[in-house]
């Protein structure tokens, strides 16, 4: 488990659980992004889409990656990361360290400028990637693969709800910190 470096954040912290246990996890047979099969599905999206949970998303996936020197932007790939990285963008903003907020797209454009990245410039930056669940880590992984091809240097991957389900032994290979505000432990659930 994870905790909040601060007890206004911790609340916040425990006020998301509540609300991902509430209403974020479903029970069933579900097929996973991984191709993996699981009894149950936390779809983030249902809260970073959410105005109760995208402010608290926003502050504590702020003060999860905010010992890391230097970074300028936050983003991942799309459509999961995209809410996460504005929320955290827009908290930023009331600090003495705003960050910009990038989205990767699955593919590059096959007109306009042909960009996989829009967003901030994140050639020659250090970035952090973003990701609402995380099960094998292949989806902020190919979003590493399109950040260093754009010339950033990816230096961690921050999540909201680590599956623990080997994301973060693949993200660690890559060489890149991996960071978790919420996980099964939290959620009263077990690995899959």
């Amino acid at each position: 488990m994870t905790a909040a470096s601060t007890a206004e954040l911790e609340i916040d912290r425990q006020n998301l659980i509540a609300l991902i246990k509430a209403e974020a996890v479903f029970h069933g047979d579900f097929t996973l992004s991984s191709g993996k099969k699981a009894s149950y599905y936390v779809d983030m999206r249902k809260l970073t889409l959410d105005h109760r949970a995208a402010p608290a998303i926003g502050r504590i996936m702020l003060d999860l990656i905010r010992d890391i020197d230097g970074i300028v932007a936050v983003g991942g790939l799309t459509l999961g990361a995209d809410p996460i990285a504005n929320a955290v963008m827009h908290e930023s903003a009331r600090t003495d360290a705003p960050l910009d907020a990038f989205v990767v797209r699955k593919e590059p454009k096959d007109h306009g400028r042909g960009r996989q990245v829009e967003g901030a410039d994140v050639s020659g930056k250090r970035v952090v990637v973003v990701e609402d669940t995380s099960t094998t880590g292949q989806s902020a992984l190919k979003a590493v693969e399109a950040l260093r091809r754009e010339g950033a240097e990816p230096v961690a991957v921050a999540v909201i709800v680590d599956r623990k389900t080997g994301a973060q032994a693949a993200v660690e290979a890559e060489g890149l910190q991996w960071l978790a505000a919420v996980d099964l432990d939290d959620l009263g659930l077990a690995p899959q």
